[in-house]
């Protein structure tokens, strides 16, 4: 049996309210989805499913760590992640069409004729939108950057050296037009 089916949920079955369902996601399965920047992760993902006639709500709490690098220096940060996510899940005959029309991400349309839901998907999705879009190493207790001191050098360098470039410009005589 492959690993699709661990993500899909036989609603039909389920009774009227509250359902809990549990994922424990490791690096394999971001990486499978193309997730890419992270070095390591392991998040758990708690689904309250609660059922309704005609709808259902997904409550998804996610939490756990990840290593991702730093946009500054490349140095490995361990994160942690949090955050929820909820998601309406409607009923109706014409899903393809209705999802399209639907402007709200947060709700979603099922044929229903439907008896699985895959929620890998948001899985994904949620527990990467728990990482931080910026992820920079930080200062100690006395201010100081933690980011690799040798890669800090070797920007301001660079940055030194685009000044003079800017110096040098050919094309610096052609700044006088953009001022008329």
């Amino acid at each position: 049996m492959g690993t699709k089916r661990l993500y899909e949920i036989a609603f039909v079955g389920l009774k009227m309210g509250e359902h809990s369902f549990e994922y424990d996601l490791n690096t394999a399965f971001f990486t499978d989805k193309g997730a890419e920047g992270i070095e390591e992760i392991e998040a758990n993902v708690k689904l309250t499913l609660e059922k309704n006639v005609g709808f259902m709500l997904l409550k998804f709490a996610t939490g756990g760590k990840a290593a991702v690098n730093c946009d500054r220096c490349g140095n490995i940060l361990k994160i942690d992640l949090w955050d929820e996510f909820n998601v309406v899940v409607k009923l109706t005959d014409n899903a393809d069409e209705a999802n399209e029309e639907e402007e709200d991400p947060d709700i979603f349309y099922i044929e229903r004729n439907e008896s699985h839901l895959d929620v890998s998907d948001w899985l994904y999705e949620f527990v990467m939108l728990s990482i931080p879009t910026q992820n920079v190493c930080g200062n100690d207790a006395a201010g100081h950057s933690l980011c690799n001191e040798e890669v800090l050098n070797k920007l301001k360098e660079m940055a030194a050296n685009t000044e003079i470039v800017k110096e040098n410009n050919i094309w610096k005589g052609l700044d006088k037009f953009k001022q008329n």
